[in-house]
């Protein structure tokens, strides 16, 4: 697989739609385009082979799944992993001849993905750092009356930015990676100690993405029930993510209706008991 000059460059686009402050925006760019489930989709349509890059999207979206930027703090740069992990993903599987839903494809994947994702921190912030330039020149704008200067600081300046910090390593990375990837093919046969290292590390990546997950969202021990009950769904039924999101739905009206119940029931017997303890009152007034 091979990366020409205009697939190199709608990658490098799509990086800056896709990067953390947006040129997308924040609902289209970060939280769609920035999302490697949706990026493989791209750049497999980019690169002409969708199914591959789907596939890679998925093993990387693990790792990334529960990823969240408090108070602007990086670990890792989605975007890079995106637009620059997944292509040099899809190039090494098909260079190894590695079948795309085998574990070893996955886990060099996901190496990849999270390798890329955490030197794309330094793109990010390379771009909120030459960002700050610009606020500067609006914050004299607004001092200024110049309220029309912030058009160009908002929708222009940032632009430069995302070139130097997104489009540039991007395009340039991915253009050259696949004599990149041949060299370390070469150098790293797939039975070495090395690639089954990789392998071995690579493997383990879903695991960080989904125990960070399960972290912020499990309050109380019976909580991990829905997810074990998802994956015995998955492992056992042999059900897929749309046949198990169409059962979760089911249940999500079952719990919602019982809950409305209790709330209901609560608020009866709260009014009853307010009721009964006004009827005390007055008897004991007569």
């Amino acid at each position: 697989m091979t990366v020409n000059v205009f697939q190199a460059a709608l990658l490098g686009l799509f990086a800056c739609l896709a990067s953390m402050p947006g040129m997308g925006g924040t609902s289209i760019g970060n939280y769609t385009l920035g999302r490697p489930l949706v990026a493989g989709l791209v750049v497999g349509l980019i690169l002409g082979d969708v199914t591959l890059g789907i596939i890679v999207g998925a093993a990387i979206q693990v790792v990334y799944i529960a990823l969240v930027t408090p108070g602007g703090t990086v670990s890792a740069d989605v975007r890079a992993a995106c637009y620059i992990g997944i292509p040099l993903a899809m190039m090494a599987i098909n260079a190894q001849g590695l079948d795309p839903n085998s574990t070893d494809a996955s886990a060099l994947a996901t190496t990849l993905g999270a390798t890329c994702g955490t030197l794309g921190a330094i793109l990010f912030y390379g771009t909120a750092t030459i960002n700050l330039v610009w606020q500067s020149i609006g914050w004299k704008a607004l001092e200024n009356g110049q309220t029309h200067k912030l058009y160009v600081v908002d929708m222009v300046l940032p632009w430069i930015s995302h070139i130097l910090c997104s489009f540039i390593p991007t395009f340039a990375i991915v253009y050259f990676g696949q004599d990149m990837v041949d060299v370390i093919m070469s150098s790293l046969p797939m039975d070495g100690l090395p690639m089954k290292t990789l392998f071995a590390v690579g493997s383990l990546l879903p695991c960080v993405g989904i125990a960070i997950l399960l972290k912020q969202v499990i309050s109380k021990p019976t909580d991990f029930l829905t997810f074990f009950f998802g994956f015995t769904l998955a492992a056992v039924l042999g059900c897929n993510l749309i046949a198990c999101s169409v059962i979760a739905c089911f249940f999500a009206l079952i719990n919602f209706q019982i809950s409305t119940i209790k709330s209901k029931l609560a608020h009866v017997g709260t009014s009853g008991s307010l009721t009964a303890g006004s009827d005390d009152d007055d008897e004991e007034d007569i």
